[in-house]
């Protein structure tokens, strides 16, 4: 299998997971198992090569002795059969009984040589053989390798969106009872009212003026805004909270999401940095990360949530 064809095969496979919540775990397990299973494969098809390289490198090994033996022997062979062949050694004055046999020696000692440099040629082409299969072991082994890389890569890469589709969703569980500690009404009057109450009246997520239009992501239900802003401008928790979730996931680039309780959430998204970590508590106004882009211009990406749902966040900021 070429590396395109075993990239394409993992890129499919995290793509059924990538942007929205499935909610069938067997086909989760499903799709877990196959690069194991895949992998599994592979890692048999190495072992064979290893076991096929071992196996040749002993022949080869046991095959150089035997080469040099059938090689003396062949000298040995040799020059008998020169001694007996060479003028002046003929039993010429031995009448015709001498001449058959020197005759049959000669013969036997032709056949004799003739067979040691069979047996040492075969023995040589067998060497040559067994050299070629090592270097096509090698190139096997070489390029099983570079599957087995890049298909572990696949594999930690969709273990890690697996973990990061399950932080996720995690992050709209945690809130039922959230309060923050240490909230101060006097210093952060929201937090004495609660997320609910603040309707109309959240910070603005980015301090200044702002081009805002309503968006939409791929994999994503509900509606959300993209705040249109300067590269690397603040952005700020709109009410107190707490960080459920701060890392890259999908198609919202890296986010924040921040739990305000009573099952309240904000998600900001397209971020160029993220300034804060999971469980971090915030006050309204905190730096939680700055205005990326991710192709499209610098902008925010802006939703709130009630649970799972995503509600129209432009009520919410007073637009």
């Amino acid at each position: 299998m070429k590396r395109a064809a075993v990239v394409a095969i993992f890129a499919g496979a995290l793509a059924s997971t990538a942007f929205a919540k499935d909610t069938r775990p067997h086909r989760r397990l499903a799709q877990m198992q196959s690069p194991a299973l895949a992998l599994a494969s592979l890692d048999r098809k190495i072992a064979d090569c290893d076991a096929e390289e071992m196996a040749s490198k002993k022949e080869l090994m046991d095959l150089d002795p035997q080469i040099a033996r059938a090689h003396a022997e062949s000298v040995v062979h040799g020059r008998w059969f020169y001694k007996l062949t060479r003028a002046g050694m003929l039993p010429v004055g031995g009448g015709f009984d001498a001449l058959v046999s020197h005759a049959m020696r000669v013969e036997r000692a032709r056949r004799a040589v003739a067979a040691d440099l069979a047996h040492e040629a075969k023995l040589r082409s067998r060497g040559a053989e067994l050299v070629a299969n090592l270097d096509r072991v090698a190139r096997d082994r070489a390029a099983l390798g570079s599957q087995r890389t890049t298909m572990d890569a696949a594999r930690l890469a969709m273990a890690d969106e697996e973990r990061r589709t399950q932080a996720f969703d995690r992050a709209f569980e945690a809130s039922d009872g959230f309060v923050p500690v240490g909230s101060d009404p006097m210093a952060d009057p929201q937090s004495a009212s609660g997320f609910a109450a603040s309707r109309g009246r959240l910070l603005f997520p980015i301090a200044g003026r702002a081009d805002v239009q309503p968006a939409h992501r791929e994999g994503i239900d509900g509606p959300a805004i993209e705040i249109h802003a300067n590269l690397g401008a603040v952005v700020r928790a709109v009410y107190t909270g707490r960080v459920a979730f701060a890392d890259r996931y999908g198609s919202y680039g890296r986010i924040v999401i921040l739990d305000h309780g009573q099952h309240y959430y904000t998600v900001s998204g397209n971020l160029a940095s993220i300034d804060v970590h999971v469980g971090d508590e915030l006050s309204a106004g905190e730096r939680i990360g700055t205005v990326g882009d991710e192709g499209q211009g610098p902008m925010l990406y802006f939703e709130v949530r009630h649970g799972a749902d995503t509600i129209p966040p432009g009520p919410w900021l007073g637009l």
